[in-house]
């Protein structure tokens, strides 16, 4: 039993050690969240920072004014790019991103 637990605290002491891949992962998850994306913020999101909703304004200015805007608000620029009434095709979402990056300084 001795040996067992032993092991056990060995094993946890070389995981404790090897622990190194947990920080960048904890780093990497922290500026995916400071920088926008067309992929995974929500257009509420987008509208609520002001340099984001001013990149929206230039380039979608119709859907800063779309009557249904309330019903899109928790979907992304690429989910509603499925859309042909969105205009959105991937070049106008790379475009769309370009510019969020540079509002953002990234």
């Amino acid at each position: 039993m001795r040996f067992a637990t032993a092991g056990l605290a060995g094993l946890l002491i070389v995981l404790a050690g090897s622990g190194a891949a947990a920080p960048p992962a904890t780093s990497a998850a922290a500026p995916s969240a400071s920088v926008p994306s067309v992929e995974t913020t929500s257009i509420a999101d987008l509208l609520a920072d002001p340099a984001t909703k001013a990149v929206l304004q230039k380039d979608m200015p119709a859907l800063i004014s779309y009557d249904g805007l309330d019903q899109i608000k928790g979907m992304t620029l690429r989910d509603i790019s499925k859309y042909p009434q969105a205009q959105l095709d991937d070049a106008k979402l790379a475009a769309i991103q370009n510019d969020f990056n540079a509002a953002k300084g990234h």
